[in-house]
């Protein structure tokens, strides 16, 4: 029996803890939470006991589950590596990218499991291609939110945009050519929208958009590929696939169309959708990985790299943010006295 030890028992962490009381061969043992009203909900609804010492949870336990906010992942991380336990932490892995390379450094050298909590390769609209050929010349993504201030202390690259990109280097095995990014804070210091372009090495090109302030959900990727369109809707666990029709094919919803070069039969078909838990799978996927010593589904590695794309995005987010405040400041300086221009003065500047 694994035992499991919660770090935060928020809004998340609560669902976690409903999935790991239904998941056999694990026993939560405990929670650490600084909330008191947090601490009191559980304890009156689960009967889990609090820890009020961070160190003594983690020497009980088999499995640390890291669902604090993302700023606090390291460090509970760092403690539960280096004395040998096995971590499951939720996404964004760590705050820098520093923190997340010393992470996969550490769960190396201590040959433990941990998996990032990167969801949406677990959810069941995903999980019904887990055979189909994926090759994509163009991703197209759209993951609206509406505003909600619980995680907002991180941007909305950092939030939301970083599920879709988790799954897109999952999907396209190159590595990034270039990245252009934009993006506005409207409701917080941080960016609420984003759209991002992002190539491949291999061709193929990815553009997202991100938003945490629309008046609609929307969790969608369409991949187009040679021969094929595929459609994936992550809120409404739907799939579909638009495909040219081979002659071997069974028989589907299909339609004949007039191209150049003859005539071709257009299939439209819709993989059967398993009902699933999209954490509880996760959760459960981790147990098995540790149970039978296997790689984790969503390794420090995975979570590391999507990190990496997250933090370029943001990075060229800020450049533009700066380059256009310059501008603005430049159009709205007041001419010199003497009718001169402003072009000419970065020896001042440089002074």
């Amino acid at each position: 029996m694994l035992k499991v030890g919660v770090f935060g028992v928020g809004h998340l962490g609560k669902f976690h803890l409903n999935n790991w009381l239904e998941i056999p061969a694990v026993q939560v043992i405990g929670f650490f939470d600084p909330s008191n009203d947090n601490a009191k909900e559980v304890e009156e609804k689960y009967g889990i006991p609090r820890f009020m010492d961070e160190e003594a949870l983690i020497a009980a336990s088999d499995i640390i589950d890291v669902v604090t906010p993302t700023h606090l992942h390291f460090p509970v991380c760092e403690m539960a590596i280096k004395t040998g336990k096995h971590v499951f932490v939720e996404k964004p892995m760590a705050n820098t990218i520093e923190e997340g390379k010393a992470i996969v450094g550490m769960v190396k050298e201590a040959n433990v499991k941990l998996q990032v909590g990167h969801v949406e390769r677990f959810n069941p609209a995903y999980t019904a291609l887990k055979n189909a050929s994926l090759n994509p010349l163009f991703i197209e993504v759209h993951r609206l939110a509406q505003f909600n201030p619980r995680g907002t202390e991180v941007s909305v690259i950092l939030d939301l945009m970083i599920h879709d990109i988790d799954i897109i280097l999952s999907i396209v095995k190159s590595d990034v050519k270039s990245i252009s990014a934009s993006g506005v804070a409207v409701l917080t210091d941080t960016p609420d929208i984003a759209n991002v372009r992002i190539e491949f090495n291999n061709g193929c090109v990815a553009n997202l958009t991100s938003s945490r302030i629309s008046m609609k959900k929307m969790r969608k990727i369409r991949l187009f590929q040679k021969d094929a369109y595929i459609g994936i809707d992550f809120l409404e666990k739907t799939t579909e696939i638009i495909k040219l029709k081979q002659p071997d094919e069974e028989d589907s919803f299909s339609f004949d169309i007039d191209t150049h070069q003859g005539k071709k039969t257009i299939s439209i078909s819709t993989p059967v959708i398993e009902n699933g838990n999209a954490i509880k799978a996760e959760l459960t996927s981790f147990v098995q990985s540790i149970l039978n010593d296997a790689p984790t589904v969503v390794s420090e590695i995975d979570g590391y790299l999507a990190m990496e794309v997250a933090h370029q995005i943001l990075d060229k987010i800020q450049k533009s943010t700066s380059i256009l405040r310059q501008g603005a400041a430049a159009e709205t300086k007041p001419p010199k006295e003497d009718g001169s221009a402003y072009a000419l003065d970065f020896e001042d500047e440089a002074l």
